[in-house]
């Protein structure tokens, strides 16, 4: 889901006033724009950082299932958090609709990590091989040399379910 070109940019890298906008507009109606854009900024970095959490809250939850045999999904739960969800987007003025699309997503993702949690323990279970996490983040590699090879990514930054 990341573009590999965008592997080595930091925040530091982003221009808050790029804009191809940027001398065809009356400076006063700019500098209104990027104030607003600036807002718009620290709303996506929160969400940025509110998913990282959510994501490391799922991968406690998807370990917690693999090691006690329970299924990634869980159907009525899933369910329910849609409803939860569309009721609380109607109370925000928010399309529930799109609400509900964010939500899927977002469950869609936490299901595939926790296959992957669970497929690994049950690897680990068969062979004794702890899997490290992949370059990507989203899956595991293993093999007899991959235990001793540090990890790529951060067991924890990439988790998965509700």
């Amino acid at each position: 889901m990341t573009d590999p070109s965008h592997a080595h940019l930091s925040v530091e890298d982003f221009d808050p006033a790029a804009s191809s906008l940027t001398g065809t507009v009356d400076p006063a109606v700019m500098a209104e724009l990027l104030s607003i854009r600036s807002s718009i900024d620290n709303f996506d970095a929160t969400l940025v950082y509110l998913l990282a959490e959510r994501f490391k809250a799922t991968q406690r939850v998807g370990i917690l299932k693999a090691a006690h045999s329970l299924p990634p999904a869980d159907p009525t739960r899933e369910k329910e958090q849609i409803h939860r969800l569309r009721a609380l987007a109607e109370s925000a003025h928010l399309d529930p609709a799109f609400a509900e699309k964010f939500l899927n997503f977002i469950i869609s993702e936490v299901i595939h990590h926790h296959q992957a949690i669970s497929e690994s323990h049950s690897a680990v279970a068969a062979t004794g091989v702890v899997p490290v996490v992949s370059e990507d983040g989203r899956g595991f590699v293993g093999g007899p040399d991959a235990a001793a090879q540090p990890a790529e990514g951060h067991p924890g930054d990439g988790g998965a379910n509700l």
